[in-house]
């Protein structure tokens, strides 16, 4: 159908025979219409394009089909991926997302007030953090709320991550076992879960091993990691295995070593976190550890969808298992 500007809900009733409120319960979900009227107003519908006004639905449901996606790290190919895979997965459903881009490691209040003002009926937030004085503006107006790629940190809430800590207890075990005597584990913000969950498993093992370890903490960036490769170049102190949190700011420490002539995997060997595209690029090859990112979507959708149908409240986390993925850095 092809929907046409001007079309009302008042040309529909006239055409189908039937009042304008008879129209509006047919597209209201839940609404009581019998079948045979349900099935002459859709076909008016048809005939004239008329779409209904979503807007004008969330004056009398105070609620939309938008889900608010709220993200910080648009450097991160990681998590453009992440919004294409949850627009594909909730467009399917009927509902479109409201993408919210912050600058600041926590939500402010002006992007809460922009969620609230479109009758989002639900939010995600990725890679940003929310004071509790915030999440009673979500609790209050019953709007689920999902963490995604983080754990929330506060009980009241529902997220969807991977298992970093088992993780990284992978990867610590993976280089000892190549041969890997001393290391070096690069993190990003270290007020975010998945960064201390990461390093908290792969300390853990190399600990348990008496393998010897320093850490140097970035950004999540390509600019970050090259930083930190060229600071281990200048202090003579690369090792011969480096645990990266991110691949994004592995392939910059890649690139810092490379421009430096240290051969890799031969000198030292790189891990990084993620699988984005970029890491299997020939020119890449990064060995990293893949994060099941439709996996951890359909997670997050089956929650959302089933807090929009029933509001609960609800806490809890799921943890998803991911794999490694073994290229040329080792």
């Amino acid at each position: 159908m092809i929907v046409r500007k001007g079309v009302t809900a008042k040309d529909v009733a006239k055409l189908a025979g039937v009042s304008q409120s008879t129209v509006s319960r047919v597209f209201f979900e839940g609404a009581m219409v019998s079948e045979r009227t349900k099935k002459k107003v859709l076909a008016a519908a048809e005939e004239l394009g008329y779409g209904p006004n979503e807007f004008a639905r969330s004056l009398i449901t105070n609620r939309t089909k938008i889900i608010g996606l709220v993200m910080k790290g648009v450097k991160n190919p990681f998590y453009p991926h992440v919004l294409k895979e949850f627009a594909t997965a909730f467009k399917r459903l009927g509902y479109s997302i409201l993408f919210v881009h912050t600058n600041n490691d926590e939500i402010q209040k002006d992007d809460i007030m922009t969620l609230l003002n479109y009758k989002v009926a639900g939010v995600i937030i990725t890679d940003a953090t929310l004071s509790l004085k915030v999440t009673e503006d979500f609790k209050a107006n019953k709007i689920p709320l999902v963490f995604f790629n983080r754990k929330a940190g506060m009980k009241d809430f529902f997220s969807v991550c991977t298992n970093n800590y088992e993780a990284s207890r992978h990867i610590a075990e993976f280089l000892i076992q190549k041969g890997c005597e001393d290391m070096v584990y690069i993190s990003g913000n270290h007020d975010t879960s998945t960064s201390r969950e990461r390093e908290m498993g792969f300390v853990e093992v190399l600990k348990k091993h008496h393998v010897h370890y320093k850490k140097y903490t970035s950004d999540y960036t390509f600019a970050g990691g090259y930083t930190t490769g060229q600071q281990m170049v200048t202090e003579n102190k690369v090792p011969s295995g480096i645990f990266v949190a991110n691949d994004i700011m592995a392939l910059g420490v890649l690139g810092a070593l490379r421009e430096n002539g240290i051969s890799i995997p031969e000198t030292t060997k790189v891990i990084g976190f993620d699988n984005i595209d970029m890491s299997a690029w020939p020119t890449n090859s990064l060995t990293t550890w893949e994060q099941p990112i439709v996996e951890m979507v359909e997670q997050t959708v089956r929650y959302m969808m089933a807090e929009i149908k029933e509001y609960s409240g609800v806490s809890g986390n799921i943890e998803v298992q991911g794999r490694l993925v073994e290229r040329k850095t080792t």
